[in-house]
């Protein structure tokens, strides 16, 4: 007991390190910024809290601290998430975790972005300024591979290797100094498509004391990229996380573990931190409700979702939906849905 308090405010201190307002600014940009949309139902559910939670056979903890899925106890978990998102763009992924004899978990990873059709044009020497060029599509996609081993009770670590790809469509492009109406003007078409490897790493650490978990994690660690003359990176984040089951610290049966509380901060490389924090409460073996809370976003904050757990023969299933409200751009609904083997 005496040498596990001093342990918990080390991590909370680590946790909320840097929250004072203005201690971090706004340095760089990124692109592939479709790596930052948050996968799972579950963890959107309570406040897109992911660092130190998904775990007991969830594979979608891969994509939040790749060290959780060593936590898993099958042999096999599989989950498909759907995002609506806003404007009609939507995110579809999958997940995977396979058991190594005991050695390790292996992870699979696909996230893919759908961002519907958008209408084309090019700047022309006519009454309008610009003609039409038709519709184009653009793509983005990441595929990953990981592995965890939990070496002991108490951790775990993780590594996350994906390759993503983005594909803008194709522009047609000018010489330089050369005006539309200038008969030497002859513009070329440029394809604007890249990819590149990306690293996310983590651990978690577990106190066996009273549901009290700590975890880390680095996402996107990548080379530069460049379309034209100016590079940027992949949206690259630190990320701490504390879990703890508050209603043990008063009772010993096995409803004090219905209720978890966590708490998270965000270190992107471009924007100011973020804190999110949310709690998710088991009703009965089967229903799970979830409430979340982000701040220093733009449009989100509030998040809710709800969690059913039924198993069908010797597979059990379960069905996560999350809420998140969106500001001005309105609501954003996900589905996640998972078995395991």
């Amino acid at each position: 007991m005496t040498t596990r308090v001093p342990l918990l405010l080390s991590c909370l201190g680590i946790l909320l390190t840097g929250t004072a307002p203005g201690q971090i600014v706004k340095k760089a940009q990124v692109g592939f910024r479709f790596l930052e949309n948050p996968i799972s139902a579950e963890v959107i559910g309570r406040g897109e809290t992911g660092v130190t939670l998904v775990t007991d056979a969830n594979a979608a903890g891969i994509f939040w601290n790749p060290a959780l899925i060593g936590w898993n106890t099958v042999s096999a978990d599989l989950v498909l998430h759907r995002t609506q998102g806003i404007a009609d763009m939507n995110v579809n992924a999958l997940a995977a975790a396979f058991d190594l004899w005991g050695f390790g978990v292996l992870g699979v990873s696909v996230v893919m972005m759908d961002y519907g059709d958008f209408y084309g044009t090019r700047i022309a020497a006519n009454e309008q300024g610009f003609e039409e060029t038709g519709t184009f599509s653009p793509k983005a996609y990441a595929l990953g591979l990981a592995f965890s081993q939990k070496i002991s009770e108490r951790f775990s670590y993780g590594i996350h290797a994906k390759y993503a790809f983005q594909d803008l469509g194709s522009a047609w492009v000018g010489p330089v100094g050369l005006t539309l109406t200038d008969p030497t003007m002859v513009p070329s078409l440029r394809p604007y498509s890249e990819g590149t490897i990306a690293l996310d790493v983590g651990a978690c650490y577990d106190f066996l004391y009273n549901g009290i978990r700590f975890g880390a994690s680095l996402q996107n660690i990548s080379r530069e990229i460049r379309y034209e003359s100016e590079a940027f990176p992949l949206p690259f984040s630190i990320n701490f996380g504390v879990t703890v089951e508050p209603l043990r610290f008063f009772l010993d049966d096995e409803s004090a573990r219905a209720l978890v509380v966590t708490a998270e901060s965000r270190h992107p490389r471009d924007y100011d931190e973020k804190l999110k924090f949310g709690a998710e409460y088991r009703i009965f073996p089967q229903f799970i409700f979830r409430f979340g809370y982000m701040t220093n976003y733009d449009e989100r904050g509030v998040t809710a979702g709800v969690g059913v757990r039924q198993a069908f023969g010797d597979l059990p299933f379960r069905f996560d939906y999350a809420y998140q409200a969106f500001g001005i751009f309105g609501e954003v609904h996900h589905f996640t849905l998972g078995v395991t083997y």
